[in-house]
């Protein structure tokens, strides 16, 4: 069974950083690309990052919002996929989620939409005071 558990959520104070985790099971990350999403309340899910499987390769995908602040990385020996966020702003402030679905690759241009994802975890809230 695919389960994926995020953590390492909190307050964290504007300019701070946070690394979330996202531990993988019931698959491994050799054929599996792991996105991160994030969803603020009101606001529509949107994607910070995506890396490909182990096999796959590949440069990691960043949105706009994200690039030059996040860092997406895995661990292979822990099946575990990272998020390490700087420089916080408040509007990063959102409930984090990771996702995946089999294939090697993050989907090209729309490796943003969660569309393109079949499993999810529960998410764990980041919340960046100004």
């Amino acid at each position: 069974q695919v389960q994926l558990v995020e953590s390492g959520g909190g307050l964290v104070q504007s300019g701070g950083s946070r690394r979330l985790s996202c531990a993988a099971s019931g698959f491994t990350l050799e054929h599996h690309h792991i996105g991160w999403f994030r969803q603020a309340p009101g606001n529509l899910r949107e994607g910070p990052s995506c890396i490909s499987s182990t096999s796959g390769y590949g440069d990691p995908y960043y949105a706009d919002s994200a690039k030059g602040r996040f860092t997406i990385s895995r661990d292979v020996a822990k099946n575990t996929v990272y998020l390490q966020m700087n420089s916080l702003k408040p509007e990063d402030t959102a409930v984090y989620y990771c996702a995946t679905s089999a294939g090697d690759y993050c989907s090209g241009d729309v490796w943003w939409a969660p569309s393109e994802y079949n499993y999810w975890g529960q998410g764990t809230q980041v919340t960046v005071s100004s």
